[in-house]
């Protein structure tokens, strides 16, 4: 049992996902472990463990943060706009996205054994995060897309969210893969976050 009151068992939490974060931005998933995590704390190592058993958890819990930033600025779209045609929208959309680098690199992850390697309330939690981007999507496609079919609007978010999956590692190359791809002589053009989301909203309002 953590002993402590809510805010200071938030506040911890808070800290461990930070600094598993600044970890992130230079080292991978499999690099970074609890020790790690736990060198870049103000507080001793085992004290993780009250509050995270394992870094998936951790992981997880940067994971949903990130999920509940993206889900900001969705329901600022919704809640900013009257009405919005295809073409701002997919804008709009796309543009948030861009902003969440970090959520589109988390989704290229392994997402089954991080999943599998965390505690069921912990897994709980991030389900209902992600379940609250489903919903608002929805929500943005119903106000801002009333011509679309309940069976559209279903197309659109098993198309959509599965399509996130790919952003980042489509994006986000380092100079040893363009010189992989080059030497493989591999025509491939590199696009944005904004503009590789942007085409696929457009192409799935219009129901290409």
């Amino acid at each position: 049992m953590v002993k402590g009151t809510p805010g200071f068992i938030a506040g911890r939490r808070e800290e461990i996902i930070n600094a598993c974060e600044k970890l992130y931005q230079t080292m991978s998933f499999k690099e970074i472990t609890l020790k790690e995590i736990g060198n870049a704390v103000p507080f001793s190592r085992p004290t993780i463990y009250n509050y995270f058993r394992t870094k998936e958890e951790i992981f997880l819990a940067l994971y949903k943060r990130e999920y509940d930033l993206w889900n900001e600025d969705l329901t600022s779209i919704l809640e900013e706009n009257e009405t919005l045609s295809e073409d701002s929208l997919a804008g709009k959309i796309a543009d948030s996205l861009a902003r969440r680098g970090q959520l589109l690199k988390l989704l290229a992850m392994n997402n089954y054994d991080m999943e599998e390697n965390s505690r069921p309330e912990f897994l709980t939690s991030f389900k209902s995060s992600y379940g609250k981007s489903l919903r608002l999507m929805r929500n943005l496609l119903e106000k801002f897309c009333p011509k679309m079919t309940g069976q559209e609007l279903q197309n659109f978010i098993y198309i959509f969210f599965p399509f996130m999956f790919g952003i980042y590692p489509y994006t986000s190359v380092t100079e040893k893969q363009r010189a992989a791809m080059k030497e493989a002589e591999v025509d491939y053009m590199y696009q944005t976050v904004y503009e590789l989301s942007y085409n696929c909203l457009m192409r799935l309002l219009k129901g290409q």
